[in-house]
């Protein structure tokens, strides 16, 4: 891998943000040229928010992504706003339980994974992003379980530690 450049989207509070960072650390984790830059309306949760990350061999020039290799969209303006600026060949992860959207391209490909309905259905409430994470690293191989796992491990907080068996279920699930 060159470079790797991912958008993860949706409303603020749904764990975009964290997602993205936990991209970040694993390319981190591999010793990868690594560029995180979120964007958020400023009432936080509820409002829009994305992130974009950079994964490269070579330093990155601008952290910026406005051509995805990857787009992971967890709400329905996140879909019309980002799915024309994929690049030809990308993928995109849906959280189909919340975006209910088509697109004319046929040069992408597009996963939908109802993640919000998987994560309530396996006591996993509230962190369907790491079920969409599972799904992007199982589709685009862009680093390896073992190594999110790391990322998540150096990631979540002492006061929040009993969260991480959780989302550890929750990326595997996605994965599968």
């Amino acid at each position: 891998m060159s470079g790797y450049n991912m958008i993860f989207a949706g409303f603020g509070g749904q764990g975009v943000l964290f997602m993205a960072k936990i991209t970040a650390v694993a390319g981190m984790i591999a010793n990868k040229e690594v560029s995180w830059y979120p964007s958020y309306g400023p009432e936080m949760r509820g409002g829009t928010a994305n992130c974009s990350v950079c994964l490269a061999d070579d330093p990155i020039g601008s952290p910026l992504v406005t051509e995805p290799d990857a787009l992971v969209v967890m709400n329905t303006p996140s879909f019309t706003k980002f799915i024309s600026r994929v690049v030809p060949g990308g993928n995109v992860i849906i959280d189909s339980t919340l975006v209910d959207c088509t697109t004319d391209r046929t040069d992408i490909t597009i996963h939908a994974v109802p993640a919000t309905q998987l994560a309530n259905e396996n006591n996993l409430a509230g962190i369907s992003n790491m079920i969409l994470l599972g799904k992007l690293i199982k589709e685009t191989n862009f680093t390896s379980l073992k190594t999110v796992e790391q990322a998540l491990l150096q990631s979540i907080p002492a006061k929040r530690s009993h969260l991480l068996e959780h989302n550890l279920r929750a990326i595997r699930l996605g994965c599968l």
